[in-house]
């Protein structure tokens, strides 16, 4: 087994971790304090083919698997999970519109999403249905010639800021069965935002709650067939599950990094502590769990690149795995500059704050658990 990058996915990483450091690292700290990220950005990103990334190259996208993505992903939260996080829900918006959508709406909607012309926020969660997505209750009452939208979307990133909404909705039955996808666009008559909220993270990134009043959306917004799109949003989130453990990774091996600095140049006790062995040991954990994640991560992307029957399995437990060890290596990693790491002048609690979200987005680590336990007993069955 060849568990090397080929040169074209090192080429890849390296064009996103420059990218990272010359447009988005040098601003990270101030984009959060303003709690906003300017729109030139995005055109930037485009140019690079980050705006499509797993969108057909007739559409104007890059048609990079998803192993590339997480490369790319990974490489931009280096620089700003928060950032790298955001470009990735525009990207599983274009994935499912790309995968799912007729000739008519992929015409329509990848060009602008893929130059980044328009900006493209997913909206799954409500405010009364997290985990359990298929219970929704947000109703699209089909007329004539469009659906009328009414209900609430929870959580949004990108509320209030993007240009369109990939939106799940209610066409008919209770259960996942009767859920629908249309992408409402900002401006549209009847739809609103909620204040934008206070988080512990993110804070980069407008987060708002969506709200449809009575929402008016053209018929041929729908994307795909009536009653299909939970399952357009399920397999969404396979991809979006890889990417935030990407996004997870790179900020906890940057967060690494950083320490490995810090511990070379700070002393005490008449030398580095990077000589105490004890602190020594601590390092040797964090690198084993981040490339022990990273390979796992991989492993993931290549099933779904593959089509493998275990893919939503491994997607899951990637998740689970990936942003689990992110988390504690980034924590880790403020504990080892002692009181410096609680400071943000050294960046080391905005990517703890930053990576805990990551445990819960995409599907709480308890629904991964669930997931995968669940295909372990339907494949022992």
């Amino acid at each position: 087994m060849d568990f090397a990058l080929s040169e074209e996915q090192i080429l890849i990483f390296d064009m996103a971790k420059g990218f990272g450091e010359e447009h988005i690292a040098p601003h990270a700290q101030d984009w959060e304090a303003e709690g906003t990220i300017p729109k030139d950005l995005w055109p930037k990103c485009a140019e690079l083919g980050f705006g499509g990334l797993y969108v057909s190259d007739e559409y104007g996208g890059s048609g990079l698997s998803r192993l590339d993505a997480t490369l790319v992903f990974e490489a931009l939260a280096m620089s700003c999970p928060a950032v790298g996080s955001f470009l990735s829900i525009h990207n599983m918006c274009g994935g499912m519109i790309d995968k799912f959508g007729s000739e008519e709406t992929k015409q329509k909607w990848l060009p602008d999403l893929c130059s980044m012309g328009k900006v493209f926020s997913y909206c799954l969660t409500e405010p009364g249905s997290g985990s359990d997505a298929a219970a929704l209750k947000t109703r699209a009452t089909k007329t004539n010639d469009s659906y009328v939208l009414n209900g609430t979307k929870a959580f949004i990133s990108g509320g209030s800021y993007s240009d369109a909404y990939v939106t799940m909705v209610r066409t008919g039955e209770d259960g996942p069965k009767g859920i629908s996808t249309v992408v409402v666009e900002d401006g549209t008559a009847g739809l609103s935002f909620g204040a934008l909220e206070k988080k512990m993270g993110w804070l980069a990134q407008p987060t708002a709650q969506v709200q449809f009043d009575d929402c008016n959306v053209p018929l041929d917004h729908l994307i795909g067939e009536e009653g299909r799109g939970f399952a357009y949003a399920m397999a969404g989130l396979d991809g979006g599950r890889l990417n935030i453990a990407a996004s997870a990774l790179g900020g906890a091996q940057k967060a690494l990094d950083l320490t490995l600095a810090y511990m070379a140049e700070r002393k005490a006790f008449g030398k580095p502590i990077n000589q105490f062995q004890a602190l020594q040991f601590k390092l040797a954990e964090f690198e084993t769990r981040l490339q022990a994640s990273r390979t796992f991560l991989r492993q993931a992307a290549w099933k779904l690149d593959n089509g493998a029957h275990d893919a939503t399995k491994f997607c899951a437990m990637a998740k689970l795995m990936v942003t689990d060890a992110a988390f504690d290596v980034a924590n880790g990693c403020l504990q080892l500059h002692g009181g410096y790491g609680y400071l943000a002048d050294y960046g080391i609690e905005k990517i703890v704050r930053d990576l805990r979200v990551h445990q819960i987005l995409e599907g709480t680590n308890e629904i991964m658990r669930l997931i995968v336990s669940r295909q372990m007993i339907a494949d022992a069955a």
